[in-house]
Parts: structure tokens; sequence; C-alpha cells
């Protein structure tokens, strides 16, 4: 519990802090964003993605009567629920609100309800998915707007550094990733303190978890095995792990703490989905390439995952799709498939045949007459039987 004054003591030094802080590069999302009072605007991402960036941009860009609390100074790490009254009092001339790492505190959600009943404007952001959507769905269900932040894209990154959007920019994006503290120091450790900080305070603390060897150690296993298979059994005796729900446990906390994604196979059916094997990918390259050794070679999986990645940003509904041959990403809107994509650094005759049938299977069954190869610098166009397949330079696809 803290003292009103202490409370009032940070919401200053926080404005001040803030007042002084760098808006950076506009975040390609911005311009679709609008604030209102009918619904709670809600961030999540990844820690250090730039959230409170992105809240800084949208507090000026609104230029109304406002107010940021940051819920992770240490300066109020006693917050309790008991002063979210005080809080409000505090907080109480600010006609809007925006509240970072909220989830923080035990019963947020009420607090939140409150400030919305009393028509204030709200955005608020938390690095934990699970936590926000669960109680999301139970105390603001239809009063709340979700946008997830990703780090940059290619086109970010491009505005960042000041680079041409080119092929030589796109494979430095590939290798250095968009998280803006590693790209403005090139320092490795920058991301493999960011993979410490996620494991300890959003999982280890937030769950009590005890094996710490080993939660660390999938971590890690499935960062340096990106666009690669995997199943919980396996895991499970590659780990030497009790039971399969501890697997499937670690993997979720990764997963709501946006430091892995699982692909599911494609199928009509639920079940079927939820017992194939699926792919793993994580939230950047260049968090990759840090925190593995695997990647010294093999960058077409760090490839795999910037499609993957981009593919995220725009479409919740991704799968991979195999019967004969294989398809690397399938798109899903509602009840039918938009898109059939496969990832190729160069189609040669070596591998055409491989590539070219595994799209072609896909797109005969979802019954597309166009698939798509992203490639790193190749561009061209195959006709057959009536269907296309186009070959497009990865740079021009990302910076559609």
């Amino acid at each position: 519990m803290l003292l009103k004054s202490e409370i009032e003591k940070a919401v200053t030094q926080q404005a001040l802090l803030y007042q002084k802080k760098v808006e950076g590069i506009e975040r390609g999302v911005l311009p679709k964003i609008r604030l209102g009072k009918t619904h709670i605007l809600v961030i999540t991402g990844v820690r250090r993605c730039g959230k409170s960036t992105l809240m800084l941009q949208l507090s000026r860009k609104e230029k109304k009567n406002f107010s940021i609390f940051n819920f992770e100074d240490p300066r109020v790490f006693n917050f309790d629920t008991d002063d979210f009254s005080k809080l409000t009092e505090v907080l109480d001339a600010s006609d809007t609100l925006f509240l970072d790492e909220i989830q923080n505190v035990t019963g947020w959600e009420v607090f939140v309800r409150h400030l919305h009943d009393l028509k204030k404007v709200i955005c608020i952001t938390g690095s934990n998915a699970s936590l926000l959507s669960s109680e999301l769905s139970t105390r603001l269900t239809g009063r709340n707007l979700q946008l997830e932040l990703f780090p940059f894209s290619f086109a970010e990154y491009c505005r960042f550094t000041g680079a041409n959007r080119d092929g030589v920019s796109f494979q430095d994006y590939l290798h250095r990733g968009g998280f803006p503290d590693y790209l403005s120091t090139d320092n490795k450790e920058v991301p493999q303190q960011l993979f410490k900080d996620i494991i300890y305070r959003d999982i280890i603390v937030r769950h009590g978890v005890r094996n710490h060897k080993a939660l660390i150690d999938i971590g890690l296993y499935l960062i340096s095995n990106v666009a690669k298979e995997y199943s919980l059994n396996r895991l499970r005796k590659a780990f030497a792990l009790g039971s399969v729900n501890t697997v499937s446990e670690y993997i979720q906390w990764l997963e709501d703490s946006y430091v892995l994604f699982s692909l599911p196979r494609f199928s009509w059916s639920a079940k079927s989905i939820a017992i194939n094997p699926r792919k793993v990918y994580t939230i950047d390259t260049g968090f990759a390439r840090a925190n593995s050794l695997s990647f010294s070679k093999d960058s077409g999986r760090l490839f795999e995952n910037a499609v993957y990645l981009q593919l995220r940003r725009n479409h919740k509904d991704l799968y991979y799709f195999r019967d004969k041959g294989e398809c690397d990403f399938v798109v899903r809107e509602g009840s039918s498939v938009s898109q059939v994509l496969q990832v190729c650094s160069e189609v040669n005759q070596d591998n055409m045949k491989r590539e070219v049938d595994g799209l072609r299977e896909a797109m005969r069954f979802f019954k597309l007459k166009e698939g798509l190869i992203i490639t790193l610098d190749q561009e061209d166009e195959l006709k057959a039987d009536g269907e296309i397949v186009r070959l497009l330079p990865a740079w021009k696809w990302f910076s559609a």
C-alpha cells in the first residue's frame, strides 16, 4: 500500500520523464489508431518493442489533457488494489489516461472499468497477452479494442536506420531485427538480457516456476529451432521432464510473453489441429541470432521467421499446410483461405520442383489460382494449367 503523496510524486516525476522522452520514428500503426470514450484501447506486445513510445506518440497526437502512469516504476513497487482509489483522485483532472504495464496489479480491470464509466479516454499497455485477455473477456467485454505491437517492421527499420528499401538493407534487417535498443547499440547483450528479463520477471516470478533451468533450456532450444516442428512429448523426453503438461505450460507462458509463437498445421478439423505437430517462430530475428548459435550459416530459417512475423502483424489466423508436400504459410480469413505462401531464399533447379509443387498442392486444395513464393532477390512468374505462381523479392513484399 502507498501513501497518496507517494502516488502524486510518482505521477509528477513520470510526467517530467515523458516530456523529455524522444518520440522516435512514427510507428506504422499510429495513423490507424483512434482514441475515444466508447472503447478502451489495449496495446500488447513483447517488452522493449516500443509500447511506451507508441503511447507517447498517441498522447502528443491527441493534444488533450492527459496523464501517463507506469506501473513498473520502482517508486510504486508496492502498489496494490487499495491504491487505485488514490490514483483515481490524483488523475481526476486528466481527460485521457495512458496506463503502462497495468497487468502487474491484481484487480486492474475493475479500476479501468470504473474509469471507463467516468467517461475517461483510456489506453492501457501490457506485455502479457494471457493476463490481459482473460480479464478483458470478463469485465470489459465489448468495451475494448486490442492492438498487438511488434518490434520494427522492415519499413520501420528503414526509417529508423535511414536505409533504402532494397535487398541489401533487407539482409541487414534479417540479421539485426527490429528491437530499437539493439539497433541503437548493436550490443548482443541487449537482446540476451531481454530474454533473461522476460524469463525471470514475466514467467518465473509470476508463475512460481521451480525448475528454472528446464524453462530456460526449452526456451533457448525453441528459439534455436525456429521454422521447425516440435512436439510436446519429444520435448518432455529431451529435457527429462515428468509431464507433458509441464512442457505445455512452459510453452504457453513463453507465448503469453511474446517470446515464441506456435503455428498449427492446417486442417478443417479442430481435433486434428490440436494433435498435429506445430512449427515454432520467435518474436524477432535479431533476438533469435543473439540468443542462439544455430544461425551462423543458416539464414533460411531466419528468413522464414521474418515472413511469419510480417504475416502475423496483419493476420491472426495462420497455418502451415502439409500433405504430400509442404506449404509454409496459409492465411485464413473467416471460413475461407485467402493466401498461400512459400518462402525460399533462392529458387533454382535443385529446389524448384519441391517448392512449386508444395505451393501448387496447397493452391489446389484451397481452390486458389495464385500462389506466392517470397525470395531474397528473384522476381518471376510461372504459369501452368491456369495457375500462376509469382516470385517476389522480400524487400518488395515487406514494403507493400
